[in-house]
């Protein structure tokens, strides 16, 4: 089993997720993490400040994603957040000061070690190129199932 499976958790898996704004969704993802021991206090402030220097969406074929993270330092014990979220919330377009991507499906990583982000990144990149998986995991009706085609995906 790779590193990235380890990584999912089905009490971080969140279906029809409803937050008004971009950052009402990053602070109460992060608090989830802090409440369950997942990420350290300062894990909040991190994702807000590197979401503003380095935005995260992704414009991907099928369902718009977001992948908002922070520095390891952050991390107490390494997970994934996946939310789908009941209406899509706009994040800034990764790589870009002005196009937007109105986010569907939200991967927020909390990584300790910076070889884990790099495989993790990559690992997430191959669901992320390919709309019909999107739209799969998307359609998902549980959060068992979401891990399950995860796990699918990216366990080799």
């Amino acid at each position: 089993m790779n590193e990235t499976v380890s990584f999912l958790h089905e009490d971080l898996v969140f279906l029809n997720y409803e937050v008004k704004n971009r950052d009402e969704l990053l602070i109460g993802l992060s608090e989830i993490l802090i409440e369950k021991g997942y990420a350290k206090d300062s894990y909040t402030k991190g994702i807000l400040d590197r979401e503003e220097i380095f935005p995260t969406g992704l414009n991907t074929e099928g369902v718009k994603v977001a992948i908002p993270h922070t520095d390891a330092k952050h991390v107490n014990i390494p997970a994934i957040v996946i939310a789908k979220l009941k209406n899509p919330i706009v994040f800034k377009e990764m790589g870009s000061d002005t196009n937007e991507v109105e986010a569907s499906l939200i991967f927020m990583l909390a990584l300790q070690n910076p070889e884990h982000q790099l495989e993790t990144l990559s690992r997430l990149m191959t669901i992320f190129s390919n709309g019909e998986i999107l739209k799969s995991i998307y359609e998902a009706e549980s959060a068992s199932q979401v891990i399950e085609k995860l796990k699918l995906i990216i366990g080799e």
